[in-house]
């Protein structure tokens, strides 16, 4: 039996499929699909790790070396405002999260931004001495922890809860100083209550810090009206900035003046070019900088920006739910023989934009998918995850998504030995 090709699928005449297609033309954000460069001959369901490139991307790029850099050289610092896109990249990002002009500063990344925040909450709770989180939150941000109380904060302890909010909520204690969690599960895309847990941190008397990296860009938020401290993420995900993209931090307005970046680099000096040998802080949220700004990785975020200012984000979040729920519903529809399980929320209103399904042979299935144009990813130990990121996912793409693997799983091609083979990036 012979697992069929993509264009062999593309071209059923199953019912599903033309369901599918009316779908898409129904979809009132169909039309964003073409502000994206996809490569036609395969299905992409990886957004949720690398965000497809938008389409005016290489020619911001190609004008910002040949015009900025070749032409311009190190005046294109003052006449193209490079040195402040942090600031103002960061003021065009501060819709997305409910925040406000001045609380959001876009530079360096994710990890290096938790540890900036984490720092300067834990010197801002002085004598309480554990760290609240969650034993499968995102490795990095975990390690993070791990690296701050041996290094820096020695009287500190991580405490890890499991995944529900409930767990998490009965550890904090008047001892807790800060309780750091992931808002979307990179594992199971499952959605914590930001206000819950936010309110009985604060309760506590806790500082709040919140990772927003499967969040933004396609789960509205709104950090400022849940009293959020701090929150942190990357924008090479649904926000499309590319690969490496620069993250963003936030700091709420009120804990600025207060909070104290521990990486004292020069651009996060009052006056970075009186090049003053003694630091005095930045009285803005410029603190949280700290060394030159990777330029041509923010001219690609500003393409993104051009597109999501355009779009009404609540309309993106239905079509995110409706997606993922098709998705499910195929999958289990078509795959009820093999032993793929649901591991993240059946609950459209519970996830994000990923499902997840575990299956014990998990990486040979994913590489076989991917051999057969269809790219979702895998995570350890039998995670095979599917971003679907609304501004450019079909539902043509979700029935093929899963008619492929139900076609993988049927023929078992997934056995051959060239699937079982490691990778170096999973």
């Amino acid at each position: 039996m012979t697992t069929p090709s993509l264009d062999t699928l593309r071209s059923s005449q199953s019912s599903g499929l033309a369901d599918a297609r009316k779908q898409d033309e129904l979809d009132p954000c169909s039309s964003i699909r073409e502000l994206f460069d996809l490569p036609p001959d395969l299905v992409y369901l990886d957004g949720n790790s690398l965000g497809a490139m938008p389409r005016m991307v290489p020619e911001k790029i190609l004008e910002a070396v040949t015009d900025g850099w070749r032409t311009g050289l190190i005046r294109s610092w003052n006449d193209r405002n490079w040195h402040v896109l942090p600031l103002t990249l960061g003021e065009r990002l501060a819709p997305l999260m409910g925040a406000n002009a001045g609380e959001v500063l876009v530079v360096d990344s994710t990890s290096i931004n938790l540890f900036k925040t984490l720092s300067a909450a834990l010197e801002m709770r002085p004598g309480r001495t554990e760290i609240v989180s969650e034993r499968h939150n995102f490795p990095s941000d975990l390690h993070i922890i791990q690296g701050a109380i041996r290094h820096y904060f020695p009287q500190h302890k991580l405490v890890e809860g499991k995944e529900s909010d409930g767990s998490i909520v009965e550890l904090i204690n008047p001892s807790t100083a800060v309780v750091t969690l992931t808002h979307v599960s990179y594992r199971t895309g499952m959605i914590r209550d930001m206000n819950r847990i936010t309110q009985a941190a604060q309760q506590a008397g806790a500082l709040v810090i919140w990772d927003l990296a499967h969040t933004l860009g396609t789960v509205p938020v709104d950090l400022n009206a849940a009293n959020v401290d701090f929150a942190v993420g990357c924008t090479y995900k649904y926000l499309n900035a590319g690969p490496g993209g620069p993250a963003y931090l936030f700091v709420a307005d009120r804990h600025i003046a207060h909070a104290e970046n521990p990486l004292t680099g020069w651009q996060a000096h009052t006056d970075p070019f009186s090049f003053d040998t003694r630091f005095k802080p930045a009285s803005s949220i410029d603190k949280f900088r700290c060394g030159t700004p990777a330029v041509l990785s923010y001219i690609a975020l500003e393409s993104s920006l051009d597109i999501f200012e355009q779009l009404d984000m609540h309309a993106i979040r239905e079509k995110s739910k409706r997606l993922t729920t098709l998705f499910v519903d195929l999958v289990e529809s078509f795959c009820s023989a093999y032993p793929l399980q649901l591991v993240s929320p059946r609950d459209s209103d519970q996830r994000g934009s990923q499902v997840s399904f575990s299956h014990p042979e998990g990486w040979p299935i994913m590489q076989a998918l991917i051999a057969h144009r269809v790219i979702g990813d895998f995570r350890a130990p039998d995670l095979l995850r599917f971003g679907f990121a609304p501004l450019y996912t079909r539902y043509e793409d979700v029935w093929l998504a899963a008619s492929m693997l139900f076609h993988i799983l049927q023929t078992e091609c997934w056995k051959d030995p060239i699937y079982a083979a490691p990778k170096l990036v999973t």
